[in-house]
Order: structure tokens, then sequence, then C-alpha cells
């Protein structure tokens, strides 16, 4: 999860909502990202999509069956979907989102052999969450 909150400061560290993913598989990381909605000008462009989409093509491949996705918050509906579309095997968290995660919205939407854990260093990953807001609310 370090090497996920390492990803989010890059985000926040751009401007970006400081959220950040990496996906682990046999020990090794394949894929990594970080949220790049306000560079891209793209809604979809999430840390999980993005890490996703670089493990998906380190192992030439769509499934992401025996790999980890570490990511410092709770998936949306969004990321969950594509998630369980590449079968993650385990799904590891930070922070809650009860306002846009995929527990409250969607639980099914991982696939069905997906273990989750949650929580792990969920304080600094939803201390950065939170220093970036009130960072966006004394600017405005």
């Amino acid at each position: 999860m370090s090497l996920a909150l390492h990803e989010a400061k890059l985000a926040y560290d751009q401007g970006e909502i400081p959220v950040g993913c990496i996906i682990v598989a046999d020990g090794q990381v394949i894929g990594r990202g970080h949220n790049l909605t306000q560079r891209l000008h793209d809604v979809t462009a999430h840390a999980e999509m993005q890490a996703i989409t670089a493990a998906t093509e380190t192992l030439n491949g769509k499934y992401l069956q025996g790999c980890t996705l570490y990511v410092t918050v709770e998936p949306c509906i969004m990321c969950a979907g594509a998630i369980g579309w590449a079968q993650v095997s385990r799904l590891v968290y930070g922070a809650d989102d009860p306002k846009r995660g995929y527990a409250t919205f969607a639980p099914q939407a991982l696939h069905p052999k997906c273990t989750v854990t949650a929580g792990v260093l969920a304080e600094d990953c939803q201390a950065l969450m939170q220093q970036f807001f009130q960072a966006k609310r004394t600017l405005h």
C-alpha cells in the first residue's frame, strides 16, 4: 500500500484527486497509476483504470487472475466493474468511500472469486484526501 500511497502523492502534486493504485503479480509490480482526470480531461482516468491498463499491457492479456490490486481509496462503481471484468483475484484498499464507493452501491461488481481487504493504511490514505480537499476549499 505504501507504493499506492506514493502514486497518490504524485496525483496530489499534479492537482489531481490523490488516489493511487498498483497491481502486483508474483511479488512484482506489473501496473501502477494515479488519477489523471484533470490532465487528460477524462472522467474515466481513475487510478485503477490506469493501473489495469498498464498491468494488462505488461502481461499481454486482459485478465489479471492471480494479481492483487492495491488502491488508496475504495473503488467507485466504474472501477469495481473494471476490476471485476479483469478478474483481479484480490483487492486491497485503504480509506472507505461511503459516498461513492462500490461496497455501498454495487458490491456484486467484483468478480465472485475476488477477496477484499479493507482499511490498510486507512488513516494515511484518508489524511491525504482530507488535506487535498481542505486545500481546495481554502483556495475558493
